[in-house]
């Protein structure tokens, strides 16, 4: 005992040292903090001038629409202003007090107030009682309803409206982009074409919704935009539709309910491609005419989707639910315009991009319960493969595959695997005495005979004409040799149920046990059909083991 406690000693001494010694080796700060180690300083320093937001006498020119923002009657109190401007979807915005004025594209972030990321914003201090007016003044809107809107107040909550209006379209966009990497791994897995496709719809609308929010300019413009917003913004509405209304009317049953209809859906398609790809040679005049065509032909596709699905709702067709529900929120925003809603006209960039994002989840949804009936479709056919039609049981292929499996776990965990072979005796008298239908009939009682008598229905294979084969993993020689004696009584036992005068039914089995140092799949086989025809040859109705025949000459091979 002392020796042991003297030797606790000793390592709890060495332990104590060895923590001292890491404590001293410890690295310890220096006076200054150190690059890489105490701090991460990233970039360097630039000559890059700050971007230039003074408006060019072009940009003015062209402004048509003019704010002015009065003062309180009283006068400015004297405390920062911000004002901060959505929803002008072409052109710059200018914003000016007195002899400051700054212009902002929504497509180019870097002419913008870094505080404001979703709209064009300005902070100002006017001197308390100063009357001087903020001015606006922006391009008139391509759809005379689509007006733009100004937030005025403190600097915080506008800012924190403006953060709160990115990140909604950020978060669309970043769904969109999701959705489609889904839809790839969908397609790598059942190269269903179908998920190609919607990975393109997904795609176009990113696109669409990037240049509808401006976020094709953040943080630097990654498409050519320009002062060419109004026909990127029609083009690829254009395409938005070519894509959306075709899917409207497959997920509200239209397809279904007339399957002809697809040759108008093609025609749709691809008129409206094509008027998408002839956008950039318009002039302003036709390119207001066009924004307002797409927009009835929107509203008609909408309401044709919506009488579709109520109607095949109606008719008991449950997967229209999934097209009712992707036009839902389109439904309220048109609710909401016919209204005049100003929650509309305040957030309609954010109300479009939620409305888009709930279309593309809906058709995810649908596209998946597509995947679903693929795979219960491989897995009804891969069923139909490996069954018996007669019997309901395995057939020879599915019931070979079960025994290799067997094997190769009795091999890897060793243990007992024993079979039976069995041979419905003299069938094809039945057959020429009583007809083949009886001979069906013996040999569906057969097999329910037999499935009644395992644990485990696969185990009871049809190997083909009047033979079964029975799988008996993890029983011994004994334990085999009385489960086939009782299959074969319960078989023998089928006679009075089927009630049929001078019908006989009994089987001949024939046993074999594996042996694990030389026995593979085809030499079990044999030993337990070799031992079958030995069981007739002895007069049938009875069990024969395989080993006892050992040196006995194979009555197939005589």
């Amino acid at each position: 005992m002392t020796g042991r406690h003297g030797w606790c000693g000793e390592q709890a001494v060495a332990a104590l040292l060895l923590v001292v010694l890491m404590l001293c080796a410890w690295p310890t700060r220096a006076d200054a903090p150190r690059a890489g180690v105490d701090y991460l300083l990233l970039g360097q320093a630039t000559s890059e001038p700050t971007p230039q937001r003074a408006c060019a006498p072009g940009v003015l020119a062209r402004h048509q629409d003019v704010l002015s923002i009065a003062a309180p009657a009283q006068g400015w109190s004297g405390e920062p202003q911000a004002v901060d401007v959505f929803g002008v979807l072409s052109g710059e915005v200018r914003i000016s007090h007195g002899q400051r004025q700054v212009c902002g594209s929504m497509h180019d972030a870097r002419t913008r107030d870094s505080r404001f990321r979703a709209g064009v914003g300005m902070v100002v201090v006017p001197k308390a009682g100063d009357r001087e007016p903020i001015v606006v003044s922006w391009a008139r809107p391509l759809k005379a309803r689509w007006v733009p809107t100004l937030q005025l107040g403190a600097p915080s909550p506008v800012q924190q409206n403006d953060t709160a209006r990115l990140l909604v379209r950020a978060a669309c966009i970043a769904v969109a982009i999701a959705l489609a990497l889904s839809a790839l791994m969908g397609f790598a897995t059942t190269r269903d074409r179908l998920f190609l496709l919607y990975v393109v719809v997904c795609l176009v609308f990113v696109l669409w919704q990037a240049v509808l929010g401006g976020l094709s300019g953040y943080p630097e413009p990654w498409l050519p935009v320009h002062d060419r917003a109004s026909w990127w913004l029609v083009g690829l509405t254009a395409f938005s539709e070519a894509l959306l209304l075709p899917i409207l009317w497959r997920l509200n049953g239209g397809d279904r309910r007339w399957p002809r209809s697809r040759a108008w859906q093609h025609a749709v398609l691809w008129g409206l491609v094509a008027v998408g790809c002839s956008v950039p040679w318009l002039g302003m005049p036709a390119l207001e005419t066009l924004a307002a065509a797409l927009e009835t032909v929107y509203l008609l596709g909408c309401v044709l989707c919506l009488g579709v699905g109520v109607w095949a709702l109606w008719r008991g067709d449950a997967q229209a639910l999934a097209g009712l529900g992707a036009l839902l929120p389109w439904w309220i925003l048109i609710v909401a315009e016919a209204v005049g809603a100003r929650w509309l006209i305040a957030y309609r960039i954010e109300a479009l991009q939620v409305a888009t994002t709930w279309f593309l989840m809906m058709a995810a949804f649908a596209l998946n319960l597509r995947l679903g009936r693929l795979r219960q479709q491989r897995d009804e056919m891969r069923q139909l493969a490996d069954t018996d039609m007669l019997t309901g049981l395995p057939n020879r292929r599915a019931g070979l595959r079960l025994l290799s499996q067997y094997l190769e776990q009795a091999r890897v965990q060793p243990q007992a695997l024993a079979i039976g072979f069995l041979d419905t005796d003299l069938f094809k008298d039945i057959n020429d005495q009583h007809g083949h239908e009886v001979g069906d009939q013996v040999l569906v009682a057969v097999a329910r005979a037999l499935r009644t008598s395992v644990r485990n229905h696969a185990d009871v294979i049809r190997m083909g004409g009047e033979e079964f084969l029975v799988l008996l993993p993890g029983a011994g020689r004994a334990a085999a040799a009385a489960r086939l004696e009782d299959l074969r009584l319960k078989v023998a036992a089928v006679t009075p149920g089927l009630g049929i005068p001078g019908l006989n039914v009994s089987a001949s089995i024939g046993l074999a046990v594996l042996r694990a140092d030389s026995d593979d799949l085809a030499g079990l086989l044999r030993r337990a059909d070799h031992a079958m025809y030995c069981a007739k040859r002895a007069g049938r109705n009875q069990v024969f083991d395989a080993e006892a025949l050992a040196g006995q000459p194979d009555p197939q091979a005589a």
